[in-house]
């Protein structure tokens, strides 16, 4: 088994900024430095993030701000589903027990969306 390799922010940053800028060819740095294509490219998305304390680029910063809604709008959707699962429950129970909906006290229920 292959010991894994560190390799500090500088270096990291130094050979991101390297390829970027033209200087040396993505195969070339991949040699010359013994590394895969995928580690390289992983480098540069976390450089356009500003992970090697670097000002992150404008298409980097947007890009975590999708991941960050992402994640929140699949947050609010298993919330939401929990939600709708624990009032259906509710509302079973209810009317197998005999009693009344929680919710035929108000005036217009759940509405399943729409124009009523």
């Amino acid at each position: 088994m292959r010991n894994q390799r560190s390799f500090s922010l500088e270096f990291k940053r130094r050979l991101v900024e390297e390829l970027m800028s033209g200087e040396s060819r993505p195969a070339q740095l991949c040699r010359r430095y013994n590394i895969t294509s995928s580690v390289l490219y992983h480098w540069k998305k976390q450089y356009s993030r500003g992970k090697f304390n670097n000002e992150p680029t404008e298409e980097g910063a947007l890009q975590d701000r999708i991941e960050k809604l992402e994640r929140l709008v699949g947050k609010l959707t298993l919330e939401n589903e929990f939600l709708k699962k624990g009032l259906q429950h509710s509302i079973s129970q209810s009317q197998r027990n005999g009693k009344s909906s929680p919710l035929s006290n108000t005036s217009s229920g759940i509405s399943a969306g729409g124009a009523d």
